[in-house]
């Protein structure tokens, strides 16, 4: 979690060469003593502050908590419980990911307001917050005073916490680049789908280069190829093997990934068919759009529309 949220605004621009969002994170880590603390399993932490000299913060993350079967969780960290409601009383989001619920329930901002926790902590919350409203079968509940409490479920869950607080504050755009970069989400069709094009090869072709900027602005045109070839002066063979020493692809593939990368965006982004889609950035025939979608991305237009079409998207609980 710390890699992401420290990641925003920056490594996609690393990465691919294209603009990030312009709003970064600075990520604290926060404990009740200064020095060099501990995980559970013995990963060192080194904080960046203390709850007696931390800052006032945007939003607040618990991570989860170690706990046993016969674990009693009441009266166990009262001065985290006493920063974190004075957090969230100074305005900020508060949340927490798997069963560092249980501290949110300890602080009593849990009380009458609905939450999600790990599977094996529900028992826990059963027995000692029976006032908590638990709704354990979902991933992300954001609810409580002004929708700024928001609870995450099992260990992993806290991807959808990051990214849905990264559309927040960053927009939704920055939280489909960040869950790309880091492949959050759904990997039964490997990496395809979350390949971007990469930082763009140096050159100093000056003719390709005007012809690289020609093509981003006309690379839905019919017979792209053969209107850029006679837009560079040069004979075809030549083009050809310039474009390919310059660009490291030909001309066709390199048209064929904008036209790609245009309707990736499109289909994150709005509702419209994939004909549609497929027709706005330079494809009438349909079903060859999807072959080569499909070929290049490793899923077809649709099934990458349900991927990334909602990252970042959550649907607030009712209080």
């Amino acid at each position: 979690m710390l890699e992401v949220f420290s990641s925003v605004g920056t490594i996609w621009e690393e990465l691919t060469g294209k603009q990030s969002g312009e709003v970064r994170i600075k990520v604290d880590v926060v404990t009740e003593q200064d020095g060099l603390r501990y995980c559970s399993l013995g990963v060192p932490v080194k904080p960046d502050a203390t709850f007696r000299t931390a800052l006032e913060y945007d939003f607040i993350i618990v991570p989860d908590m170690q706990f046993t079967a016969n674990f009693d969780p009441r009266g166990q960290w009262s001065e985290a419980a006493a920063w974190v409601r004075s957090q969230f009383a100074a305005g900020a989001i508060v949340g927490s990911t798997c069963t560092g619920a249980l501290l949110l329930a300890e602080s009593g901002l849990l009380d009458d307001v609905e939450a999600t926790t790990h599977w094996g902590a529900v028992p826990l919350f059963k027995k000692l917050y029976p006032q908590v409203r638990l709704r354990p079968e979902k991933v992300l509940v954001w609810a409580g005073p002004e929708q700024r409490i928001v609870t995450a479920g099992g260990a992993s869950s806290w991807i959808e916490l990051a990214l849905y607080l990264i559309a927040f504050y960053c927009g939704r755009q920055e939280a489909v680049r960040i869950s790309k970069v880091f492949l959050l989400g759904d990997l039964s069709e490997g990496q395809l789908p979350f390949a971007a094009v990469t930082r763009p090869q140096a050159h100093a072709d000056a003719i390709i280069m005007k012809c690289q900027l020609w093509i981003a602005e006309h690379y839905e045109v019919d017979s792209p190829v053969k209107r850029v070839t006679e837009f560079s002066g040069l004979k075809q063979r030549t083009f050809k093997r310039r474009f390919r020493v310059a660009t490291g692809y030909s001309p066709l593939e390199y048209i064929q990934t904008l036209r790609i990368e245009e309707a990736r965006y499109l289909l994150e982004n709005n509702d419209m068919s994939t004909e549609l889609v497929g027709a706005e950035v330079g494809y009438e025939d349909s079903a060859s759009f999807r072959r080569l979608f499909k070929r290049m991305t490793g899923v077809t237009p649709a099934k990458y529309r349900r991927r990334f079409q909602n990252v970042g998207r959550v649907f607030p609980a009712a209080t």
